[in-house]
C-alpha cells in the first residue's frame, strides 16, 4: 500500500466531520474556523516506541493512548477539543496493526468530538506525533500561574496505577491477573479529564495534568506562580491494588513521582471550594484535597500523618 492509499483508506474521511472544518485532509494545509470571541489552543506530544510504550502494546490501546495524552493537556487548560492532527513514522505497513491503531485514535476522537484534519506518514522507527487543537473562550484558560497562598491543591483520581503497572513488568512485582489487567486498562487508556477542566473555567487559580509524576507537575505551578506547597502524603488518593503494595517507599515513589496519570492537579481558593467539588461530582470526578498553598516561593513539603519527609526522587525526564 502506498502512502496516498494508505491515508485514503485509514484516515480520510473516517471519525465524526465537523462543520467548522473548511478544508481537511487532501490539501496542502487544513483550514478551520475559530469561533468568535474564542482563543485556540494547541498542543504537540510525540510518542516513540521503547521509550513512551512497550512495543507490544495493543495497538488500539496506543491509538487511544497517543490521542489521550494531548487530550488531557487541552484539559489542563480547559479548552474543549476541535481538531488534531497526527504525524505517523511506521518501519512498516502493517495492514491489520494500522486498522486496530486507526480504531482506537478514531473511538476516542469521536467521544470528544475532536475532526481529524491532516498530518504525514513516513518510514522509520515507530512514532506518533499528535498536534491537538482546542477553543476557549477569550481569557479564560486555565494556567499553571494563578496559584495564591492559602489556595486549595486538589486532584481529580487516584494516582500512580499507570506506573505499577509498568514496573510490575520491569521489576516482576507479583500481581494477580485481575489486577494487572485493571493497572494496564489505566495505562493503555487514559481518561482525559476534559469535561472536568471546562467546568474549572473561572474557578481554579491554577491547573495542570499529571503527566510527569504529581510532585514534579506541582512544582511547575509553584514556579511558575511563585509560591510554596505542603502535601499530605496520606490524603493523595490510591487504588486498592496501591494500598496494598509494600514497600512503602515504592507505593510513594509510583503515586507521587512516576506519572502517566493524566488526571488534572489544580488549586482553588477558599470561597471556590465547595462549589468546584460540588460541580465536578455531576461530572462523575470525585475531586481530592491533598494539600494547600505556601508563601515560600517555589518550596514544596511532604508531610505525612502532620510528621515531615524527604521528597521521592524528580519525577519523568525526557533526557
Amino acid at each position: 500500500m502506498k502512502e496516498f492509499e494508505l491515508i485514503n483508506h485509514y484516515f480520510k474521511g473516517r471519525g465524526i466531520a465537523r462543520r467548522d472544518v473548511k478544508v481537511g485532509i487532501g490539501d496542502d494545509c487544513a483550514i478551520v474556523t475559530v469561533p468568535e470571541k474564542h482563543q485556540l489552543a494547541i498542543t504537540t506530544d510525540t510518542l516513540v516506541a521503547g521509550v513512551h510504550f512497550f512495543e507490544d502494546i495493543p495497538p488500539r490501546a496506543l491509538g487511544h493512548r497517543a490521542l489521550a495524552v494531548n487530550l488531557s493537556d487541552l484539559a489542563a487548560m480547559g479548552a474543549e477539543p476541535t481538531w488534531i492532527s497526527i504525524g505517523l513514522t511506521l518501519p512498516e505497513v502493517d495492514m491489520e496493526w494500522l486498522e486496530a491503531f486507526t480504531e482506537g485514535m478514531h473511538e476516542i476522537a469521536e467521544y470528544y468530538n475532536v475532526q481529524l484534519i491532516g498530518g504525514d506518514t513516513t518510514q522509520g522507527p515507530l512514532t506518533i506525533t499528535i498536534c491537538a487543537k482546542g477553543i476557549i473562550p477569550n481569557d479564560k484558560a486555565l494556567t499553571r500561574s494563578g496559584a495564591k497562598v492559602g489556595d486549595w491543591i486538589y486532584v481529580t483520581g487516584e494516582l500512580g496505577d499507570a506506573a505499577l503497572a509498568i514496573e510490575a513488568r520491569k521489576r516482576q512485582i507479583p500481581l494477580g491477573d485481575k489486577q494487572l489487567k485493571r493497572l494496564e486498562e489505566k495505562l493503555h487508556f487514559p481518561t482525559p479529564r476534559v469535561a472536568a477542566g471546562q467546568v474549572l473555567r473561572g474557578m481554579a487559580t491554577a491547573c495542570i495534568d499529571i503527566s510527569d509524576g504529581l510532585l514534579a507537575d506541582l512544582q511547575h505551578i509553584l514556579n511558575k506562580s511563585a509560591v510554596g506547597a505542603i502535601v499530605n502524603i496520606e490524603d493523595v488518593p490510591v487504588s486498592a491494588v496501591m494500598q496494598q503494595l509494600q514497600p512503602e517507599a515504592l507505593r510513594r515513589e509510583l503515586s507521587l513521582a512516576y506519572g502517566d496519570d493524566y488526571e488534572l492537579l489544580f488549586t482553588v481558593n477558599d470561597s471556590n471550594k465547595g462549589a468546584v467539588e460540588a460541580r465536578l461530582r455531576q461530572y462523575g470526578v470525585e475531586p481530592v484535597c491533598i494539600g494547600q498553598i505556601t508563601a515560600s516561593a517555589g518550596k514544596l513539603e511532604l508531610l505525612n500523618e502532620g510528621e515531615k519527609c524527604p521528597l521521592p526522587r524528580s519525577g519523568y525526564q525526557h533526557f
